[in-house]
Parts: C-alpha cells; sequence; structure tokens
C-alpha cells in the first residue's frame, strides 16, 4: 500500500496523517480469520497480535495498567492466578507484560467462560468505559502507529501510519502474516478515519481530526473501497496466502 499525507498543523505539533490507509475499510477481524502473528498461521488459536505481551509507553502507564489489573476477578480473568503468582510484567522494568503460554497474560483463550479477549478490554466495555482508558496504548491505537520526531524550531512531526512489519523487530520478519498488508482484513463497512475516529481522537485531539475527516471528503463507498483495497492488498501477501485462509 502506498502513502499519501495530509498535514495539520496544531500548536507545535505538525501531524501528518496516511491518508490512503485511513480512507481504507480496514478492520479488526480477531475471531473471525485472524492468522495470528506467530510463525504460522493459526486463527482456531485466538491469539491475534497478543503473541508477543504489549510494550507500554512508561511508567505512569504501567502503574495504571497494574492497578486496573488489580481489580479484575478471576471470573473474568483467566490468568488470575499467574497474575498473583508471578506478576503482569515481563521484568523489573515493568514496561511490558508477560506472556503466559504464548501470549499477553491478559489475553483469555477461545472457550474460557468469563469470554474471549483483553481482560482489560472485556472489563471496561462490563463496566460501561471506553477500553482505551483501560488497555495499554500501543493496543488500542494498533493498527495505527504514530511516530515522532523533532522538527524545524520547536516542532514536534508526528507521522500517523499503519503498522507494518518491520515495526515489530525481528519478530516482523517471521510472522505468517501482517494484517495492514494482505487482504483479510480490508473488509469492513467504514472508512478507518470513522471505524477508529475515538482513537485518532484520543490520539491528536477532536478538532484535529475534524480537520482531518473534512479534508477527506470525497471516498469511495464500502463496497468499492473493499474491492480496491482487496486488489492492492493481494499483491502484498505470498502467493500461498491467496486463497484458502
Amino acid at each position: 500500500m502506498g502513502e499519501s499525507f495530509e498535514e495539520i498543523r496544531d500548536g507545535d505539533v505538525l501531524w501528518r496523517f496516511d491518508t490512503q490507509f485511513l480512507a481504507s475499510n480496514w478492520t479488526c477481524i480477531w475471531g473471525r480469520g485472524c492468522l495470528g502473528i506467530a510463525p504460522d498461521p493459526a486463527p482456531d488459536l485466538g491469539l491475534g497480535c497478543c503473541s508477543i505481551g504489549a510494550d507500554l509507553g512508561d511508567v505512569d502507564e504501567a502503574r495504571m495498567i497494574s492497578a486496573l489489573a488489580a481489580t479484575l476477578h478471576p471470573l473474568h480473568f483467566e490468568r488470575y492466578e499467574d497474575a498473583i503468582e508471578g506478576g503482569i510484567f515481563s521484568d523489573g522494568t515493568r514496561l511490558h507484560t508477560r506472556v503466559v503460554d504464548g501470549a499477553c497474560i491478559f489475553l483469555n483463550r477461545p472457550g474460557f467462560e468469563g469470554g474471549a479477549g483483553c481482560a482489560l478490554h472485556l472489563a471496561a466495555v462490563d463496566l460501561g468505559e471506553s477500553p482505551t482508558d483501560w488497555k495499554p496504548s500501543v493496543c488500542w491505537q494498533l493498527p495505527i502507529k504514530v511516530d515522532w520526531e523533532t522538527g524545524q524550531g520547536d516542532t514536534e512531526v508526528a507521522t500517523v501510519r499503519r503498522w507494518s512489519r518491520r515495526d515489530w523487530g525481528e519478530e516482523g520478519e517471521t510472522m505468517a502474516w501482517c494484517c495492514t498488508e494482505g487482504p483479510l482484513a480490508y473488509v469492513g463497512e467504514e472508512r478507518l478515519v470513522d471505524s477508529m475516529g475515538a482513537a485518532l481522537e484520543e490520539i491528536a485531539g477532536s478538532s484535529v481530526v475534524d480537520e482531518l475527516r473534512q479534508r477527506m471528503t470525497v471516498a469511495p463507498t464500502p463496497s468499492s473501497s473493499r474491492s480496491a483495497a482487496n486488489r492492492r492488498a493481494s499483491e502484498w501477501l505470498p502467493v500461498d496466502y491467496e486463497n484458502g485462509l
């Protein structure tokens, strides 16, 4: 997929949005055919992108996640006992969630009575709160990634784009697929700028996102967008993955 950037200045920050991706109909298909990010496709395991745990942005986020984890009930948190016995962090830096049996400690597996999926996400929904207030930022932002760099003068440049294999580090080289680089996830009914509007507003602010939407006024219908996205995406995948997965 190519990149086409729209720039919007907001105070000392210059936001650069990959409008081609944000205009696509990408949608998360976890539990609906997601192949996971392990070396072998495994849609039946329901691991999604949780196989390597979650990186936490800073100490404050780590403290927040730790506090929220302490409120989880064992009926809704499959790895409750593991969390009690060994904690939720992978090491003393407390900046990465622990991996237990091949996935983030917060991931409830398919068949768990309290519900499959992120225990933090499920708890937030159960309380009528936003999952973005409960989950690590890297999780609720996916598949969106923000690159920060120093611009001219006192300006910071924030590039909002899709995640790609290179962003996963060494794991990206061996992943069976990357959901933004293949056609399976381009099946949504809305543009990504709309379906993930709340996340984008959390990242850049509502005024910036409102301006972005106004500039992205001309967009294909969901059906034509899906067709175009699938044609483009088919070029990204190895031939073995084009059919039957």
